[in-house]
């Protein structure tokens, strides 16, 4: 019989599209993409409203995955990217964003973002991406006053949780539940770095360690690595978290844990954070551009 080849790395693909309303009858229709490393994302806004976003897997072309990221939600309301206004390509990948009408870094994007799902008490932003982790410090208005980022090792992000999974055969969207079914908590890992955590998982399974039990170390370390990167740059609340990491509840409920504050809830999908911020600032834009007489 042969072995299913599972892909456990895999995070799930989604749509989502607020079938009570018709992008017809919008004045301004305004898009976000956002091209991440692991993910891309889009988000579609009438008149300044959540109405639609996706969530795929980003390819090896860019360029592809931006479309890619737009098709879902056209094959459920027959939108096209040409009925847009005005959109913004961020992320990873945003200068492939070749139908863009202008691209914004995604540190910006994701204040913006923070900022409407969050409300405006929201100062610190903790960002769990495919490819890096920012802590980022925002205003009353969702305008970046400083931030800092780890992008020299994948530890704590999400190609970092894809090698653990595929590792220890779990599912990647299973870590965080599994991490805390255990007896008592163990210590960290001592080394997050990709590149090592396949020895050190293999010697604390020889030990006789279960599967949850190293899951649990490693969710424990990936929180105290990212939160030593949030102290250093003040956590102030309110606090939220976005990125794809950010659906992982054994790394973020101990990040909460560690900084003594709980994150923000919010009914918007903090995966696309980012496509949500590109979004709000395609509106604005827009508006400026009209009012130009451009």
């Amino acid at each position: 019989m042969l072995m299913e080849n599972r892909e456990f790395w895999r995070w799930s693909e989604e749509v989502f599209v607020d079938t009570t309303r018709d992008w017809r009858s919008a004045n301004i229709i305004s898009c976000g993409i956002d091209v991440g490393s692991v993910s891309s994302k889009a988000v579609v806004m009438l008149d300044g409203m959540l109405y639609a976003y996706s969530v795929v897997r980003t390819s090896i072309n860019s360029s592809e995955s931006a479309k890619k990221a737009f098709m879902p939600i056209e094959d459920i309301t027959s939108l096209k990217i040409t009925d847009c206004n005005f959109i913004v390509g961020t992320g990873y990948g945003r200068v492939n964003v070749t139908f863009a009408n202008k691209t914004i870094t995604e540190i910006a994007c994701h204040g913006k973002g923070a900022h409407y799902a969050g409300g405006s008490t929201v100062r610190t932003i903790l960002d769990m991406g495919g490819q890096d982790c920012k802590a980022i410090h925002i205003d009353s208005e969702g305008k970046v006053t400083n931030f800092l980022m780890n992008d020299k090792c994948a530890a704590g992000t999400g190609r970092g949780l894809e090698v653990l999974a595929e590792l220890l055969e779990v599912p990647i969207e299973e870590i965080g539940p599994r991490s805390f079914d255990i007896d008592e908590e163990p210590e960290p890992v001592s080394n997050v770095c990709v590149v090592f955590a396949r020895t050190e998982a293999y010697n604390l399974l020889k030990k006789g360690w279960s599967k949850n039990k190293v899951l649990a170390a490693y969710c424990r370390a990936i929180a105290e690595r990212v939160c030593s990167l949030i102290k250093r740059i003040g956590v102030e609340p309110d606090f939220f978290v976005s990125g794809g990491i950010s659906k992982n509840i054994g790394i973020v409920k101990r990040v909460e844990r560690i900084l003594g504050i709980e994150a923000v809830k919010s009914s918007v999908d903090a995966q696309i954070i980012g496509a949500l911020g590109a979004a709000i600032f395609a509106k604005v834009l827009y508006e400026r551009s009209k009012e130009q007489g451009v």
